[in-house]
């Protein structure tokens, strides 16, 4: 996507965030890497890179050095399962990397990930054997949860005593959290029943039962990877060694990321989780074809999928995200289910027809709260505005879709309720646990706000710094404000809470400053210059690092965050939750003027 203006721009603001879930040894061609175009997708990372990011570095020696670390902290970022040895042998390949990776060759990746995966099953034999070993709790032993403070075991028993320490651990933490486990001074640590008997004993049984399904689950979990997502660690690991927030993203993940910023897909609607290998409806989506349909319910085993008159694929341990994959298809298209209810445990066979289901879930919610219902004696309406993120459907905007996927859309549609019921005294703003989205909802949502004027300022590596405005006039909203941050407010989030300090046009509340990012991020298609334009397969893209940004008042996001103008108590203050917590982040630039506004 390129940056054009700021109604129409492409870039995001997002803190990266990727679930290593699911993994089977690799073969030696890596999922969709492993076809003819297989060796142009590592080339165009490392072009693309070079030339976009922000740092202007080259993919080199030192990059290479970087990278092999990355990668194995990705794997094993606890140190409980590579030894010494292992390491050693990956060193090797410390300054060839880069070579190799601009010659199109990702084996470094297979090779890692299969010493893993045998280290992984070595170590989940183990961890059987110690579920069901006595362990000893008057023993006076500690052991260290922070893995910079520990080296790579030397020798398998060594890593079999940090197992059996985890072990211990684990079984300790069943044991507080048992039903109405009661701390040293008698207060309750974790009741997880209304009815519960504090004096119930402790079932060691039922805790070993538990921590069997947990590694056995995680084993499963991992052995279930295919090629496509060991690459695309590998990849995202490269681009991780410039910056936290630049990531390779393959054609899978790119789709959930669209789905994201869209708020919709094409399916049933049903969200899915697995258990014992059982692909279970976890949620059903009100409005979804599955919801409209009535039959499937929550808890419903899928064992089977066909697509249309096709014959049925079997479910059963399955990895989830090809369920799904098979599950979604074009709206108006024919998924089979073949269903083990929850209810009566019955096969039942269920043709459902796809459709566009909206995610309405995560969509800006409003509410108005009346003071006089919590606080006797007082009597004020309060606005309550939920932003879980900045999100945008670009392609709906650029295809004129009325409807496109916008929060400032949303945003404005609350407000306007909130106008329709008699107005409101004052509004909070609750950006909590909102790691950003798109810059232009971010200007748009902040010019509903402000006057029309100056919200943010970008720069790149070269250039001068470039002002973006909300230039329309669409009724600013003068109501008193409240903005409510945390330490995971992030980015598109900061530049929010920033321009309305700098305005001076509402109070930031929450925690002491917010999560401190201050970089703008570009998606941007991998093989967009690097293939025939006909017949392009899809290859997944990279999101970019590409500008800063500062606040109106010349300020720098970046480490610094937004500070709250009322710091309430909080446990996430207290945490290595920021920027600067973050594996290589880009150091702030400072010196950029003061955006001439006007505060009062």
């Amino acid at each position: 996507m390129t940056f054009r203006t700021p109604s129409k721009a492409a870039c995001t603001l997002s803190v990266a965030a990727f679930l290593l879930v699911g993994t089977t040894l690799v073969a030696q061609q890596l999922g969709a890497l492993g076809d003819a175009q297989s060796g142009k997708v590592p080339i165009a990372v490392c072009e693309m890179i070079e030339a976009q990011h922000i740092l202007q570095r080259p993919v080199d020696d030192k990059v290479s050095e970087q990278l092999v670390t990355e990668f194995i902290k990705l794997l094993d970022p606890q140190k409980l399962y590579f030894l010494q040895e292992d390491v050693t042998k990956f060193e090797k390949y410390r300054h060839d990397l880069d070579d190799l990776l601009k010659a199109g060759n990702v084996e470094f990746a297979t090779k890692v990930f299969d010493v893993f995966m045998t280290r992984l099953k070595q170590r989940m034999d183990k961890v059987n054997e110690l579920i069901d070993a006595d362990h000893d709790f008057t023993v006076d032993e500690s052991m260290s949860i922070d893995a910079k403070e520990l080296p790579y075991a030397q020798t398998t028993a060594e890593l079999d005593d940090r197992w059996r320490k985890r072990i211990k651990y684990d079984i300790l933490m069943m044991k507080l959290e048992k039903k109405g486990a009661k701390d040293k001074n008698g207060k309750t640590v974790k009741k997880t029943e209304p009815d519960a008997d504090p004096n119930a004993p402790f079932d060691i049984a039922e805790a070993r039962k538990r921590l069997h399904k947990r590694y056995k689950t995680l084993y499963d979990n991992y052995k279930g990877t295919e090629g496509e997502e060991v690459a695309e660690w590998y990849l995202t690991s490269l681009c991780m060694t410039f910056d936290p927030h630049t990531s390779y993203m393959a054609p899978r993940t790119l789709r959930e990321f669209d789905i994201s910023m869209r708020l919709k897909l094409e399916g049933i609607g049903a969200a899915l989780k697995v258990d014992d290998g059982y692909p279970i409806v976890n949620s059903i989506v009100p409005g979804g074809a599955a919801s409209t349909d009535g039959r499937l319910k929550v808890n419903d085993k899928i064992i089977g999928v066909a697509n249309g008159a096709g014959d049925f694929v079997d479910t059963v341990e399955m990895k989830l995200t090809k369920v799904v994959d098979m599950i979604r298809g074009k709206a108006g298209t024919i998924v089979r289910l073949k269903v083990q209810t929850g209810e009566t445990n019955e096969i039942k066979i269920y043709d459902l027809k796809r459709a566009q289901v909206e995610l309405k879930q995560s969509e800006v919610k409003g509410e108005i709260i009346d003071t006089s219902n919590r606080l006797p004696g007082t009597h004020a309406k309060i606005g309550v505005i939920h932003i879980p993120s900045f999100y945008r459907d670009f392609q709906g905007a650029d295809n004129n879709d009325a409807n496109f996927a916008s929060t400032a859309r949303d945003v404005q549609r609350e407000l306007a309720r909130f106008k329709s019921a008699g107005g409101v005294d004052a509004i909070i703003v609750d950006l909590r646990f909102n790691g950003g989205g798109a810059l232009t909802e971010a200007i748009d949502v902040s010019g509903l706000f402000v006057n029309a004027g100056p919200v943010v300022q970008v720069k790149t590596q070269v250039g001068k710094p470039k002002v973006l405005s909300y230039d329309e006039n669409n009724g600013e909203v003068r109501t008193p404000l409240v903005v409510v941050t945390n330490r995971l407010s992030a980015s598109a989030s900061e530049i929010f809470a920033g321009a309305i300090k700098d305005y001076g046009r509402g109070l930031v509340v929450g925690d002491s400053r917010t999560h401190g990012k201050g970089t703008v991020q570009s998606v941007m298609p991998v093989g967009k210059n690097v293939l025939p334009i006909f017949n392009k397969p899809q290859l997944g893209a990279v999101k970019l690092t590409i500008q800063q940004f500062y606040r109106p008042n010349g300020q720098s996001t970046q480490k610094l965050g937004v500070p709250s103008d009322v710091t309430l108590p909080s446990l996430l203050d207290h945490m290595d939750l920021g920027e600067e917590f973050l594996r290589s982040p880009p150091a702030a630039k400072s010196g950029w003027k003061r955006i001439p506004i006007s505060f009062g």
